[in-house]
């Protein structure tokens, strides 16, 4: 309530615009996004890979064989047994983790914590959360790791412990972005450590991260903690990058309508 009243009133003050659509914020409820664009946020739905959910085409990939898995799981078998990620990774979604992750803006935590925590599954079962961390380089240089301040909005959800001291990343390794995908399997090798192995021995773990794209990062993850003796690692991620053409429209703000006219 008074944050709202706060948010009004400096708005009043210092007038700024919607991120995505550009238009005048008023009593709009999140952070530098209007309540139209916002709601355009909608989570995927329709046929996926049983294991890393990436969207198909079509609903006869899985109409006779329920378990069919996508090309990348089935060549190479992830680590993790199964990754939750439940909106595409475009506008206004990805401008609010741009503003998020590169530009500080943690204010947005509460509302992105929001949006992840209506995407968990109802049977999902797990002893222990783990953001995916940062190397102290870049965490000294961003200041804080969005993977788990994300995580310390879920854990209240399931009623289970945030654990960000005990996976470690111990390589200052170049960005996955910046690499072609036959480098980056090879870029984290060995990238990742436990500081306590004993903790997780048995354990089922979720790792918590805010993009997922070609999963990478958290098999690496999830390799290491298996190594060390957990039971199973599963991932939950915000969003994950998706092929244009798989974007519902639903999840287009009204911008990105304006701009194909």
């Amino acid at each position: 309530m008074v944050a709202g009243f706060l948010r009004q009133a400096s708005r009043l003050l210092l007038p700024s615009d919607c991120t995505s659509c550009c238009r005048p914020l008023t009593d709009d409820p999140i952070p530098f996004f209007c309540r139209t664009c916002w709601e355009h946020i909608q989570p995927l739905h329709g046929p996926s890979c049983p294991r890393c959910h990436r969207p198909f085409a079509s609903a006869s990939s899985i109409t006779y064989s329920p378990t069919h898995e996508c090309h990348d799981c089935r060549t190479r078998e992830p680590h993790y047994t199964q990754v939750w990620a439940g909106y595409a990774y475009c506008p206004p979604l990805q401008d609010a983790i741009a503003l998020f992750k590169y530009q500080g803006k943690v204010g947005l935590a509460d509302s992105l914590g929001s949006l992840l925590a209506r995407t968990i599954p109802h049977d999902l079962e797990t002893d222990i959360l783990m953001p995916v961390p940062l190397h102290p380089n870049r965490l000294r240089r961003r200041e804080f790791n969005q993977s788990l301040l994300l995580a310390d909005r879920i854990g209240p959800v399931l009623h289970r412990p945030v654990s960000y001291r005990n996976l470690v990343r111990v390589l200052d390794t170049d960005p996955q972005i910046t690499l072609p995908r036959s480098a980056r399997l090879q870029n984290l090798r060995k990238a990742f450590a436990l500081r306590a192995p004993q903790e997780v021995i048995g354990k089922r773990i979720l790792l918590i991260d805010d993009v997922f794209t070609t999963g990478t990062t958290v098999n690496e993850c999830a390799r290491t903690l298996l190594e060390s003796g957990a039971h199973e690692v599963a991932v939950l991620a915000l969003a994950r990058s998706v092929d244009a053409g798989m974007i519902p429209d639903s999840s287009l703000p009204p911008s990105a309508f304006d701009q194909q006219e």
